[in-house]
């Protein structure tokens, strides 16, 4: 998918483990990062508090953090999405995925983090570009009805492909016709790919993946007395050479 030469097409890959955008005809992609979203609620809040946060609004917009409005809570969500979610820890925040067995279950951060990509790592105006989207080889309509939705009607974009995972991989290996196994963070795939298009009754999945090989690995490390802790649970603060206070709070 190409728009010309002077306004190449935007290619966005979301994964159950990592988001990767960028421009189509090149190499690689312009920003990889973790497609997952710190939520924090705030239905519990005071109006001094609420008089704050409109106060620190303008550099949360600078970096990429969201207030949202939960469609099935009457609530409202502050979002930090990628690197903001791992990188820092935050009391009574809860880190979550929007896509689970290779499905979208939570589409107000899908849209934050399409929004963080275009307007954060890209710095584009998804107006003026053409959108390619990769999407699961047994993505079903209803998923893929709710993706040009939001792609035309919030983002108006003049033109958009969605593409399935298999048929992009093949292609990159300069085949048309092969066997794709796609081992991600959330499953694991095995599709034919015949002539450029999916054969779907073809279609295997397991959702055994890559995260699921981390909480064993976890677990068995565990069990033998080591703990891994995360990098939101330490300062900057360094005791002794090596070892570096910890911080202390809930993280959910």
């Amino acid at each position: 998918m190409y728009g010309g030469d002077e306004v190449s097409a935007i290619v966005l890959d979301l994964g159950s483990h990592t988001c990767k955008a960028g421009y189509a005809g090149e190499d690689a992609p312009k920003a990889v990062f973790p497609s997952v979203v710190g939520s924090i609620e705030q239905s519990g809040l005071d109006d001094a508090v609420g008089i704050e946060k409109e106060s620190q609004s303008v550099s949360e917009a600078k970096n990429g953090i969201k207030t949202i409005d939960s469609d099935k809570a009457k609530t409202k969500r502050k979002l930090y999405v990628g690197s903001q979610a791992l990188g820092y820890r935050r009391d009574y925040m809860e880190v979550l995925s929007p896509i689970k067995d290779g499905l979208v279950v939570d589409w107000d951060m899908v849209d934050n983090i399409w929004d963080h990509a275009f307007r954060q790592c890209l710095l584009i105006d998804p107006k003026e570009h053409p959108m390619l989207l990769a999407e699961p080889s047994s993505n079903p309509q209803q998923q893929r009805e709710r993706t040009a939705e939001l792609m035309f009607e919030k983002y108006n974009v003049p033109a958009l492909f969605l593409a399935k995972n298999a048929v992009l991989t093949s292609f990159a290996s300069g085949r048309a016709t092969s066997l794709v196994v796609d081992c991600g963070g959330g499953s694991t795939t095995v599709a034919a790919v015949h002539d450029g298009y999916v054969l779907q009754k073809a279609v295997a999945s397991s959702p055994i993946g890559g995260e699921f090989l981390t909480d064993c690995m976890k677990k068995c490390l565990e069990s033998k007395g080591i703990v891994l802790k995360p990098r939101y649970s330490f300062k900057r603060k360094e005791i002794r050479p090596g070892e570096f206070q910890e911080n202390i709070g809930c993280r959910r």
